[in-house]
């Protein structure tokens, strides 16, 4: 395989037959993103399902989307990397209608807290990010998903992405970070 998409339920988070899959992954060198699915359903925890990425699976995983709210409250994905929020068109039972909008301020702190956190997580493995960030200089967004692009092949970084298959929200991102 040239890559996977490791598929891991918000509710439940890593299962025993995720680990499994996860350790064949590794044993082939596989690089991998990693989508926490069902974030629309009753006790659905992003946080929690990317703790036991951590945890169980020793993945150096970290979010580049964050849920927009949770449960039946989830309104639609947060694009950490260029600050802006997917929010789906309620009415629209397919979910291919959405519009990029600014990041809802209950959301803003968790959302550049994300960022700082992401880029962080990247220089401490990538030279050209490490180097702006001791530079004081900008992380543009392209630059930063070069060096996760770069992180992801090489197994070194696991971008987690999340949202709700059944629904097709956070599917669009989740197809557009697999290109």
């Amino acid at each position: 395989l040239d890559g996977a998409v490791a598929v891991f339920c918000g509710v439940a988070g890593v299962q025993p037959q995720s680990e499994t899959v996860w350790r064949q992954a590794t044993i082939y060198n596989v690089p991998r993103i990693a989508f926490v699915n069902k974030m629309d359903r009753v006790g659905a925890n992003f946080e929690n399902a990317l703790k036991d990425m951590r945890t169980k699976l020793g993945a150096y995983a970290f979010p580049v989307f964050l849920p927009l709210g949770k449960e039946d409250q989830l309104k639609g994905v947060i694009d950490i990397i260029n600050q802006k929020a997917l929010i789906y068109d309620p009415e629209d039972p397919t979910g291919t209608k959405f519009e990029l909008a600014e990041i809802p301020p209950p959301f803003q702190d968790q959302a550049k807290q994300a960022l700082a956190e992401l880029i962080e997580a990247v220089s401490n493995k990538d030279d050209a990010i490490a180097e702006l960030v001791i530079e004081d200089k900008p992380v543009e967004p392209a630059v930063l998903k070069h060096a996760i692009r770069r992180l992801t092949c090489k197994i070194e970084l696991i971008p987690v992405l999340c949202g709700s298959a059944f629904k097709n929200r956070g599917v669009q991102p989740m197809v557009d970070a697999v290109i």
